[in-house]
């Protein structure tokens, strides 16, 4: 048997001292409005892939404010939610779901916390990217998943939105808009500032691995991958001269990743 490939990022901080806990207004505030892509197309997705059953009990890994936990709350006897930002596990307990159980515990370490029977499905959208120790949290989820359970995992596209190594460009010659790309293969860390102007002090941190870390460490921690899909923007562009190019090219190419993993017998 091959040892275990590892992972090049180790966590560096508490769950008390989580990156997040410093923007935890700003992410509920901006949740809150109208037409989000979380709303339009990262929660309703994810809802699919994971397909809640009214007899299951579900966990949702880096719930942030708790919205999507308690949108499949709705279709499931319980739903449990982690997050390491005690700001945000605060917002999640004041919403509206009765079926609904909220903890402060790190996304890398959160299985002695949980309690009661395996779950039958446990989500994590829109966080793995901010996590340092990706590994750890699929660990973290086999050891609390029953067999067969689907881990649905949602991220930005990592072969095409890189933090601070990607963006769209204009090709004057040929009129079209595309997407360049100037790292992929090398994992890195980039730190984000929450609030530019405003706070510059205040920041997050993103973490850009080539899919096949993803693929690999979930095949390593007793995953099976069985569902992958690329979800593109929602926008469109009605006016200017380059409305065309811009609607096709966000036709073409996918602002996220989502992938559903189930845990081996």
């Amino acid at each position: 048997m091959k040892p275990p490939r590892q992972n090049r990022f180790r966590p560096r901080q508490a769950a008390a001292k989580s990156s997040w806990e410093g923007v935890a207004d700003w992410y509920a505030s901006y949740l809150a409005k109208p037409g989000t892509v979380q709303a339009n197309i990262v929660f309703p997705g994810a809802a699919r892939l994971l397909a809640p059953q009214s007899r299951g009990r579900y966990l949702d890994i880096a719930c942030g404010e708790g919205r999507f936990a308690h949108q499949i709350a709705r279709n499931a006897k319980e739903v449990v939610g982690v997050d390491a930002a005690p700001s945000l596990i605060a917002r999640a307990k004041q919403g509206p779901s009765k079926n609904t159980r909220f903890i402060v515990a790190d996304a890398q370490a959160f299985a002695r916390t949980v309690h009661g029977p395996s779950f039958d499905g446990a989500s994590c959208i829109l966080a793995i990217q901010n996590i340092p120790n990706m590994r750890a949290v699929f660990e973290q989820a086999a050891a609390v998943l029953a067999p067969d359970a689907p881990l649905v995992i949602v991220m930005n596209h990592p072969a095409f939105r890189q933090p601070r190594q990607s963006g769209w460009g204009w090709d004057e010659q040929r009129k079209l808009q595309y997407r360049r790309i100037d790292r992929y293969q090398t994992p890195y860390e980039q730190p984000i500032i929450a609030h530019p102007g405003a706070n510059p002090d205040v920041r997050t941190s993103s973490f850009h691995r080539p899919l096949a870390e993803y693929i690999n460490a979930l095949a390593d921690t007793g995953f099976v991958i069985d569902a992958m899909e690329e979800w593109v923007s929602d926008k469109q562009s009605d006016s200017g001269p380059r409305a065309k190019a811009e609607n096709v090219a966000r036709a073409e190419i996918p602002l996220f990743l989502a992938l559903r993993a189930r845990r081996r017998t």
